[in-house]
């Protein structure tokens, strides 16, 4: 089910088009991101960045290499701090560059208890 759409990042000398606002459908406090980014994120820590992250806003989920370069991020936790979240996916880090994320927001699975690292899908 996708109820989000692409979000242009800021990093590279592109122009920002962030697109149609997100429709956020789920009404429960605690909701889930799940984040396809798209650039140079691979090898430039960007999955410590997202963890790190995560952890200082008390989100919980996984974030992974992608085996076509991407990397995707599930994450759950309270609304607010997933839009942080995604601020600071558009950003990455200092040796990144992302160019697009595609985001797609849905009710919490509860699946998850810490935020983690996992393997390249």
């Amino acid at each position: 089910m996708e109820v989000g759409g692409d979000v242009r990042a800021v990093r590279c000398s592109q122009p920002v088009d962030h697109g149609e606002e997100m429709d956020r459908r789920s009404e429960s406090p605690v909701k889930r991101l799940h984040a396809v980014i798209q650039g140079r994120v691979q090898g430039v820590g960007f999955r410590y960045f997202v963890m790190d992250r995560a952890r200082e806003l008390r989100i919980v989920g996984t974030c992974r290499n992608l085996r076509n370069g991407d990397v995707e991020v599930i994450a759950e936790g309270e609304e607010g701090a997933l839009e942080a979240l995604l601020v600071a996916l558009k950003q990455g880090p200092r040796m990144g560059c992302v160019e697009r994320i595609h985001a797609v927001w849905g009710p919490a699975t509860n699946e998850f208890t810490t935020f983690g690292v996992g393997c390249t899908r």
